[in-house]
């Protein structure tokens, strides 16, 4: 394996990425075969200076307002509201955007990335199956070649959604290992990555995994925070009290959070998935549930047994059924900026 960057805590809300190099605090890093590393290496050479070339963030601007259809809108949901206890509650409506969730957001700054490195084929893990759409529709749009893994458990649940990858042009894998879900498929993908680095990008779809990863795909997603941080004091002339997101991996959550963690007055609340109860076992609440640990690449909070062995995560959301966090998520909680809360 081998790790880049030295290790780093800050106070709530200090950006780390950058001069800080690889890690959140304790978390984070890069634990990954030595075939990985000058892929790495490379993809965090090109997406810094991708970042700072104005035309990469002009044509990818361009692609979120014409194609994905950004901004997404604020829905105040008042009926809802009455019967959670009368707080004003307003949806961030990232299922209105092209291919129905917020994957879209990471996966067209990472396609154009794939192009921008000369490579011509991209390999994707998913679990509910958006990020597996949102991966194949990129695919089809820059004219790149697609393979998906997807766990054959998954495959199953969501079977409407392996029929649009495929009627996009992409390769479907079910992955038959373990336990047939995300973490399986997340496996294979990785594996599919070592023995084609030379011309295939990993299109990782959360905020998990090596460096540099886990900050290139909040960046990507930290267009949901900017637009709902603007839109609430449009609105409702403040700041909200509380911003709370679901967490599997936690891509959507980052993305959100990151806009408003300088403000002190502003609750984050990330809702894990509880399965049958944390204390059941059967569960994927991994800040609640889990240990630190390694898993798929960096240092992270991850459902263990007593070996150190991962054990299986279990939820009724295909998307959120995963054993670890984002290390920045994990950062979060062990800072106390933001609460963990198994549902």
């Amino acid at each position: 394996t081998g790790t880049t960057g030295a290790a780093s805590t800050g106070a709530a809300g200090e950006k780390l990425f950058g001069e800080r190099g690889p890690y959140f605090g304790d978390f984070g890093g890069r634990f990954v075969p030595e075939a990985l590393i000058a892929a790495l290496d490379e993809l965090e050479r090109e997406y810094l200076a991708a970042v700072a070339d104005p035309a990469f963030a002009a044509e990818l601007e361009h692609l979120q307002r014409t194609y994905t259809g950004r901004p997404s809108i604020l829905t105040e949901v008042a009926r809802f509201a009455a019967h959670a206890g009368g707080a004003r509650v307003l949806l961030k409506r990232e299922d209105l955007n092209h291919t129905g969730s917020h994957k879209i957001n990471n996966v067209l700054g990472q396609a154009l990335l794939t192009k921008r490195m000369g490579k011509t084929r991209i390999i994707a893990e998913t679990g509910a199956g958006q990020h597996g759409v949102a991966s194949a529709t990129a695919a089809a749009l820059m004219g790149l070649e697609c393979v998906v893994y997807m766990g054959e458990e998954d495959t199953r649940r969501q079977a409407l959604n392996v029929a649009r990858m495929r009627l996009l042009g992409a390769e479907v894998v079910p992955v038959t290992t373990g336990t047939r879900t995300l973490k399986d498929a997340l496996n294979e993908a990785l594996r599919d990555w070592v023995a084609n680095v030379e011309g295939t990008h990993y299109l990782l779809g959360t905020v998990a995994g090596p460096h540099p990863f886990p900050a290139m795909v909040r960046d990507f997603q930290r267009v949901i925070g900017v637009e709902a941080r603007a839109q609430v004091l449009e609105l409702t002339g403040r700041l909200p009290d509380v911003v709370a997101a679901c967490v599997g991996g936690g891509s959507n959550a980052i993305g959100i959070f990151h806009a408003f963690l300088d403000d002190p007055g502003v609750a984050l609340l990330g809702l894990e998935a509880a399965g049958d109860g944390v204390d059941s076992g059967r569960h994927a609440a991994a800040v609640n549930g889990g240990v630190a640990g390694v898993l798929h690449g960096s240092r992270s909070m991850v459902l263990q047994d007593e070996d150190g062995q991962t054990r299986d995560s279990h939820s009724i959301s295909a998307g959120l059924d995963y054993p670890g966090i984002g290390p920045e998520h994990a950062w979060l909680a062990a800072s106390g900026r933001a609460r963990y809360v198994p549902v």
